[in-house]
């Protein structure tokens, strides 16, 4: 199968890293597509960068579409364009926050999420509350890094990721960590060992929940909630974005 991963921000680094971390994971049989937009913000740090960078997601679906792709990761823990890309994909499309929870949710009773600036704790409550996982959040911790930070060789962004994360099962009793943002995709394996309790990345996360989707022959339901867009005309430079 062909599992398109889309890293929403146009940083190709932090592509290339989520894309070594999707294939990891991935059975041998599947190919891994790792892409960034070709428009939309360097990071997602806010409501506003997120409603840029849906944009460039549903371009990248769209796209996949015609490349016949499977199924498609949304690599940003906002999940920015979620809803929107289901309407438009015949496979499965996951949001990393979504699948890392899911996944959490099925091996401890509890979790918590550790990830960037404090200004994104409104974006993670909103999808702890739409993916109905209030009950099993343990915490929310911000470390007020910048995404890129996670980028700079160098940066003491790791160490605080680590803190953060042995706080969360240490102080917030949490049976296991989401990492809450896609440039922390290469992290799983370490902080799992420092903490000593499983840190789930969502990216990885996302690729298996997706070969298991299309393995079962399951792809988005068109019925009712992610029908088909209505076509309609688009103006502007939205035009070409308009279903016939």
């Amino acid at each position: 199968m062909k599992i398109k991963v889309i890293n929403p921000n146009t940083t190709w680094t932090m592509t290339e890293k989520i894309g070594a971390a999707a294939r990891a994971v991935a059975a041998p049989e599947t190919e891994i597509v790792a892409v960034s937009p070709t428009m939309g913000p360097a990071s997602i740090e806010g409501f506003y960068d997120e409603a840029f960078a849906a944009v460039g997601v549903i371009d990248e679906v769209r796209k996949g579409e015609a490349e016949g792709c499977d199924g498609y990761v949304i690599a940003c823990f906002g999940d920015p364009g979620l809803a929107a890309a289901r309407e438009i994909a015949s496979g499965p499309v996951v949001g990393i926050a979504e699948s890392a929870m899911h996944a959490a949710s099925l091996i401890g009773t509890g979790f918590s999420i550790v990830s960037m600036l404090e200004r994104g704790r409104a974006s993670m409550e909103h999808l702890v509350h739409a993916y109905g996982m209030h009950g099993r959040c343990r915490s929310i911790r911000m470390t007020d890094i910048p995404v890129l930070d996670l980028e700079e060789e160098g940066s003491d962004a790791q160490a605080l990721v680590i803190a953060a994360c042995r706080a969360a099962i240490e102080e917030d009793h949490a049976d296991c960590v989401l990492l809450g943002c896609g440039g922390m995709s290469d992290l799983m394996k370490k902080v799992t060992a420092e903490i000593g309790a499983p840190a789930i990345d969502g990216v990885s996360a996302g690729v298996k929940l997706v070969e298991a989707l299309v393995g079962l022959g399951l792809g988005t339901s068109k019925r009712h909630g992610y029908a088909r867009p209505l076509p309609k005309e688009y103006v502007g430079a939205f035009s070409d974005y308009a279903l016939k």
